[in-house]
């Protein structure tokens, strides 16, 4: 029997990215669209054939009950949705952050254990063509032991200006600022090229606008034996990068969006092409392998090793942002994550 998913949040992310990666799912449907505002539905109505349409949650709930629902709202929203529909006995799917708070994180996570129901977050990079080639030779041993991790998030602009999908992002209320833009990806990322290991303590220089938002950060992440990763993340910068460095004990790695760099021991570096869409704001064609491991997560259970180490990614990611946060109100000083 197909999974029946909706979505609650219609804005561009789910319009450009969700919807078509669930559309490559056999298994599942997706014709149900939450949305408070009416313009979103209208754009839903003529995206999705035979599509219904709520703009209230708890009563698309109700009236359908889905099998999941992907949360694709403002991040402010976040949390409040997975708990109703974790509560409606919907699996959920949330775009990042998860949510804004470590409490709020507790407390969603609380709601999925006791009602047996899986709950994942968005963690899209993950499944980038350059990134998942990178994460094979790793573990193939091919650098040798994974030593430093370094990821560069250059943008002259935060992402959809001028349009909807750039409002959450330059306001603190909504849970706007890169470090929630941008840096929960990369904190992702560097657990999981460090091979799933835990940080220890974070330091970061924070600049932000007149509201108080953050525009850009220098981020510097320890991990036990030495190992350390490091974020340069900035809306203010003369021209758009996406690179990465991996630093291991025979080797490195040096990730583009469409080449890698591979230089083993003492041999030339060798340069390895992959095939990717443009580097584009949304990254449509990662969501497939999104929605292919939350249906894995569903089928195998909410206790099972996918869901257990996406939450751990996610609630590690969160930790790693608030105690940036406060690294940077103290001057930069390294700062224990578990005490933030």
């Amino acid at each position: 029997m197909k999974l029946r998913g909706a979505i609650s949040g219609f804005g561009e992310v789910a319009a450009k990215a969700h919807l078509a990666g669930w559309r490559t799912r056999e298994d599942v449907t997706l014709g149900v669209i939450h949305d408070p505002i009416a313009e979103r539905r209208h754009e839903a109505i003529r995206l999705i054939k035979n599509v219904r349409v709520y703009d209230d949650l708890e009563l698309m709930l109700d009236g359908e009950a889905p099998d999941f629902v992907d949360i694709a709202s403002p991040p402010a929203l976040h949390g409040a949705a997975a708990r109703t529909a974790l509560n409606a006995g919907a699996h959920v799917l949330v775009e990042k952050p998860l949510c804004l708070s470590l409490a709020e994180f507790d407390e969603v996570a609380a709601v999925a254990r006791a009602r047996q129901r899986v709950l994942m977050c968005v963690h899209n990079w993950k499944f980038a063509p350059a990134y998942a080639r990178a994460r094979s030779l790793v573990d193939e041993g091919r650098i040798g032991s994974v030593r430093s991790v370094s990821l560069e998030r250059l943008r002259v602009e935060p992402a959809g200006m001028g349009g909807p999908g750039a409002v959450w992002r330059t306001l603190g209320a909504s849970g706007g600022g890169i470090l929630i833009d941008h840096g929960w990806h990369v904190f992702y990322l560097m657990q999981w090229l460090m091979g799933g290991e835990l940080p220890c303590a974070v330091a970061a220089t924070l600049s932000n606008n007149l509201d108080g938002v953050e525009q850009a950060a220098e981020i510097h992440v320890t991990f036990g034996a030495g190992r350390t990763a490091h974020a340069n993340l900035s809306w203010r910068a003369g021209q758009r990068r996406t690179h990465a460095t991996i630093v291991g004990t025979n080797g490195s790695l040096e990730i583009g969006t469409e080449r890698l760099v591979l230089t083993e021991g003492h041999r030339p570096p060798q340069e390895l092409l992959v095939q990717d869409i443009p580097d584009d704001s949304y990254h449509s064609a990662w969501f497939s392998g999104v929605a292919a491991a939350f249906e894995g997560a569903i089928s195998a259970g909410p206790d099972s090793t996918i869901t257990r180490a996406n939450l751990v990614e996610a609630r590690t990611a969160l930790a790693l942002i608030v105690a940036a946060r406060v690294s940077a109100k103290n001057r930069g000083s390294l700062t224990d994550i578990a005490a933030a």
